[in-house]
């Protein structure tokens, strides 16, 4: 893998946006004011170096800017490592670019920005796709809550411009995501969630320190909502009325009327169904598997994917991938010696 960076002066002027009822964000008596110097951008791409330019345009037109952007590229075999150069002397910030041997997927990605950013001495990591673009006050906004909580997850426009719906609570008995959870916000401009997304998780260091990195086992799916709950075991997590992240890559949809089911791919209908079994692994490990109610968020799992296929791709060729991986998934449950991502600080 090869590592590099350039030091460029971040710009440490405290935001000036605040949300709406501004007092909702107040900074608790004796906590420190955010400085946006203490935080790193975490990226990972992968052979969407067009995505890639539009989201590094959009940081260029931040203000104010992280101290640090990480750019981890899972092995991309397009002109990625040459965009990203072109942007070293203009981007603003210090750019730490780190380009892995092999594709370890959005999880290995993930877990690799967040440990360069852990060791740059970074107090916020905020992680987002290669394919959304920052709002020019993103981080200001971010930062405006960050003295109150220390696992933030703000909100996204949709490819069209519209206001995108992210499930932020699970059924933690079954593991998966409510989907009709409330999407109003009231007067605190806030609402408490037990999961998480790596398009724009913002999390202290702190947060990281207690729970580890993010498993990079997964590969893809259920990573980040995995990780999100773990967060949410040690600190109030919260979701934002704050826009600060826009989707710049039209997905197929299916419109069910107040909501939408996007489009898949077989790589993810067999991750979907495998690690299911990372999951179980993780909830025996904290005490809080039960084995009717989480079979039973299985099959809805399950069931959701024939679902997909049926109207949303309009096939249903994609079955046995998730009959593949719920095969693979089971000899992951039988493993007895496996263990969850270590902390990183000794509690």
């Amino acid at each position: 893998m090869t590592l590099s960076s350039s030091p460029h002066s971040a710009r440490s002027s405290s935001p000036e946006s605040t949300p709406e009822d501004s007092s909702s964000a107040e900074t608790p008596q004796g906590a420190p004011p955010f400085d946006p110097a203490t935080a790193t951008i975490a990226v990972v791409t992968f052979n969407r170096s067009a995505l890639l330019t539009r989201l590094l345009d959009s940081i260029v037109a931040m203000d104010p800017k992280p101290g640090h952007l990480v750019i981890v590229d899972n092995a991309s075999t397009d002109d990625t490592t040459e965009v990203v150069e072109s942007y070293r002397e203009r981007i603003g910030t210090t750019l730490v670019y780190q380009r892995l041997d092999t594709n370890t997927g959005g999880s290995g990605g993930f877990s690799e920005g967040m440990r360069i950013a852990y060791e740059l001495g970074s107090t916020w990591i905020w992680v987002m796709d290669d394919d959304v673009e920052v709002m020019p006050d993103g981080l200001a906004k971010m930062g405006a809550w960050a003295p109150r909580f220390k696992s933030i997850q703000g909100r996204r426009y949709d490819f069209d411009g519209s206001e995108f719906y992210w499930q932020y609570r699970i059924a933690e008995p079954l593991g998966i995501p409510i989907p009709f959870a409330p999407s109003g916000f009231d007067a605190s401009g806030y609402k408490e969630m037990n999961s998480g997304c790596f398009e724009g998780m913002f999390i202290h260091r702190d947060i990281v320190g207690q729970i580890g990195l993010p498993d990079p086992r997964f590969f893809i799916y259920w990573d980040d909502q995995t990780y999100g709950w773990l967060a949410s075991r040690v600190t109030t997590s919260v979701i934002v009325n704050e826009f600060v992240l826009r989707r710049t890559r039209e997905i197929k949809q299916w419109d069910m009327g107040i909501r939408h089911m996007n489009a898949s791919s077989d790589a993810y209908r067999y991750y979907i169904m495998r690690n299911r079994a990372l999951i179980k692994q993780y909830y025996r490990a904290l005490g809080v598997y039960h084995p009717a109610a989480f079979g039973l968020g299985t099959a809805l799992t399950f069931g959701k994917e024939l679902i997909r296929l049926a109207f949303v791709e309009r096939k249903l060729s994609g079955t046995s991938h998730l009959f593949r991986g719920l095969r693979d998934g089971r000899a992951i449950a039988r493993d007895r010696d496996w263990e969850p991502m270590p902390a990183l600080v000794q509690g």
